[in-house]
């Protein structure tokens, strides 16, 4: 029964101590721990009173005597692409794959793998692939082509075909039907454009598929071979239609000016006048002249009114005149004057010749009379002392009876 329980606590303290991370069997040793129980590099523990003596982590050998230091124990002590063998490092993919196969090792995991372009077992062997092993046999339709594309199959029509690659291709068309109204089927089967049947610089129409050629506007020749311009340069063109417009011969004076106008060349160039007895715009519309066409642009000078009227000998003339409130030369200047109307002017001035003047100059009074302005007018008075028609003159009063001269107002 002894020898049955120093087994099993044998059994519990190896179990112990390989938790702990010791290699070997912990063994037992006589007495207690104290400095010199175990062996170099190993610990002693007191398991039901006995003292174990195991190696330390990352060492081997007898705990009793001597344990030395070993690379690793477990995957973990060594690096991820390294696994522990016979407690050392080494790479995990060492012997592991196949010929020509890659390995890559993570985690202390080696993975095999064919390289690009080869394929087979990587645990066995790699070889180079069929690059077109994708396609063999075709996964495509009728009319197709396949090509392999990063390993995989990649289908599409032939030239000249349409359709669902997968399903199958047919011809781009059979007929024009087939195309749109702008385009014709071609003898290649192909939708294309018929414009092709038109000479060079002709227009083309495509109406239901099929062209209409036209040379374009002043151009000549056969569309269907060939359109060119009836000029490119003046010299080209004859007397009677001198210049060259849009490629084609034109008298510039055809359409250039206005109704009843008179045109005429100056090299190519129009120019457009009225006849002598018309006026108007040469370039737009003519028309025989009118009175009031004397005004038409206004001959007078600066502010001056034209009014149309005739000269001694009875012919249509200008007339040129001030306009109320200006004063001055009608055929060179007309300055505004300083009034119009005797309100505007001081009680004692009245205008005349639209300033504001004196009416009593110039007005002829007695001799023996007196003229003040009043209220704008020139009145003459007999003076003191003298009585009578102060215009034609007063006479001295010579009673004592008092008399007063006879007023008159003159402007």
């Amino acid at each position: 029964m002894m020898e049955i329980s120093n087994l099993l606590v044998f059994i519990a303290i190896f179990a112990l101590a390989n938790a702990s991370g010791s290699y070997y069997h912990p063994r037992i040793a006589s007495g207690g721990c104290s400095a010199n129980t175990c062996g170099i590099n190993a610990k002693c523990s007191m398991t039901d009173g006995r003292a174990v003596c195991s190696c330390l982590n990352l060492h081997i050998g007898d705990p009793l005597i001597h344990c030395h230091r070993v690379e690793c124990q477990i995957p973990e002590d060594c690096p991820s692409s390294q696994i522990c063998s016979n407690n050392h490092c080494v790479n995990a993919c060492d012997g592991v794959c196949g010929i020509n196969a890659n390995c890559d090792a993570k985690n202390h995991v080696p993975t095999c793998s064919c390289p690009p372009g080869y394929s087979g077992d990587p645990f066995k062997s790699c070889h180079i692939a069929d690059p077109q092993a994708a396609c063999k046999p075709s996964p495509c339709g009728v009319n197709t082509k396949c090509e392999v594309i990063r390993e995989t199959p990649i289908c599409s029509c032939l030239p000249g075909y349409r359709g669902s690659p997968l399903v199958g291709c047919r011809r781009e068309c059979e007929s024009d039907s087939d195309c749109s109204s702008h385009l014709s089927c071609s003898a290649h089967f192909k939708c294309e454009s018929p414009c092709r049947s038109c000479g060079d610089g002709a227009n083309c129409d495509v109406i239901n598929h099929q062209a209409q050629c036209s040379c374009p506007t002043n151009y000549q020749g056969n569309p269907l071979t060939k359109c060119y311009p009836e000029c490119t340069t003046n010299s080209e063109c004859p007397r009677s239609k001198p210049a060259c417009l849009y490629n084609k011969c034109a008298n510039p004076c055809e359409g250039a000016c206005g109704v009843n106008a008179n045109c005429e060349l100056r090299g190519i160039t129009p120019v457009c006048s009225c006849p002598r007895d018309m006026t108007g715009n040469p370039f737009i519309s003519c028309r025989p002249f009118e009175p009031e066409d004397q005004c038409k642009p206004n001959p007078c000078g600066e502010n001056a009114v034209c009014t149309p009227g005739h000269d001694n000998t009875g012919k249509e003339r200008p007339v040129c005149t001030c306009p109320a409130g200006f004063t001055g030369n009608a055929l060179i200047h007309c300055r505004r004057g300083e009034c119009q109307t005797d309100n505007e002017c001081p009680d004692n001035r009245a205008c005349i010749d639209f300033y504001c003047q004196n009416p009593c100059t110039g007005k002829e009074c007695a001799a023996t009379a007196k003229c003040e302005a009043r209220r704008h007018i020139a009145v003459c008075s007999c003076l003191d002392g003298t009585r009578g028609d102060a215009i034609v003159g007063c006479n001295a009063i010579k009673s004592r009876v008092s008399g007063y001269g006879r007023y008159y107002t003159r402007k």
